[in-house]
């Protein structure tokens, strides 16, 4: 008998426990209300204990934490009523998670256990939409993502196309560099027959002139007459 008195005062406690956790609840106090929560589940694991701590921990955006206590609440539940409730409230948690899709299962496992749950309907069509809407933005991203690739790659491949242009002339600039070297060349070549024909006609015009100097020396002398016979 003496073993059943420490049970005994722990249901107890437990109960005190969760009572006092109802309370704090009720009033916002989701922090005091978890300790409270938990201080009961230590001294005697029960469905309400786990499924008031869910409940605390998902008013306080802590959905993975939650959702751990439901599918606790779940393993302990023991009619339709208590499985549609916990399955309900995982569901929920899960969409407040964005996991949509387990989220649809869940709350489809509540409908089975209570199918007249209008808010299990409700939640149901809500997160499926949900759903469609991540799926449609994910496929955008993706989209957005591969385009941005692409784009990246197509000026990685012009950036090296116009820098083997700058390293490697096109034809196009090898044929007029061509043309620019052979205008030059004859450029030069018409400067030098211009040069040699200035130079020869120097030349010639010099030779004139010593011909015609030595001209007007000759003129100059007398002529000799001949001798008669």
């Amino acid at each position: 008998m003496s073993f059943l008195i420490p049970t005994m005062l722990s249901g107890q406690s437990a109960h005190r426990q969760l009572r006092t956790g109802d309370q704090l609840y009720q009033e916002k106090q989701y922090t005091q209300a978890e300790e409270a929560y938990r201080k009961a589940l230590e001294r005697k694991n029960s469905l309400k204990g786990a499924y008031n701590l869910g409940n605390t921990l998902y008013q306080q955006d802590r959905y993975e934490e939650a959702i751990q206590q439901y599918d606790d609440a779940i393993a302990n539940a023991k009619s339709s009523d208590e499985l549609s409730k916990a399955y309900y409230n995982k569901g929920t948690a899960l969409m407040g998670a964005q996991n949509y899709g387990e989220s649809i299962e869940a709350l489809k496992q509540a409908l089975i256990q209570n199918p007249e749950s209008m808010e299990a309907k409700q939640n149901l069509f809500i997160a499926k939409r949900l759903l469609q809407q991540q799926m449609q933005q994910q496929q955008q991203q993706q989209q957005q993502q591969e385009q941005e690739q692409q784009n990246q790659e197509k000026e990685q491949q012009e950036q090296q196309q116009q820098e083997q242009e700058q390293d490697q002339p096109q034809e196009g600039d090898q044929e007029e560099q061509q043309q620019q070297e052979e205008q030059r060349e004859q450029e030069e070549k018409q400067d030098l027959d211009k040069k040699d024909a200035a130079r020869l006609l120097e030349i010639v015009e010099n030779e004139e002139k010593k011909v015609q100097e030595k001209m007007r020396r000759t003129s100059g002398k007398k002529t000799k007459t001949k001798k008669d016979w």
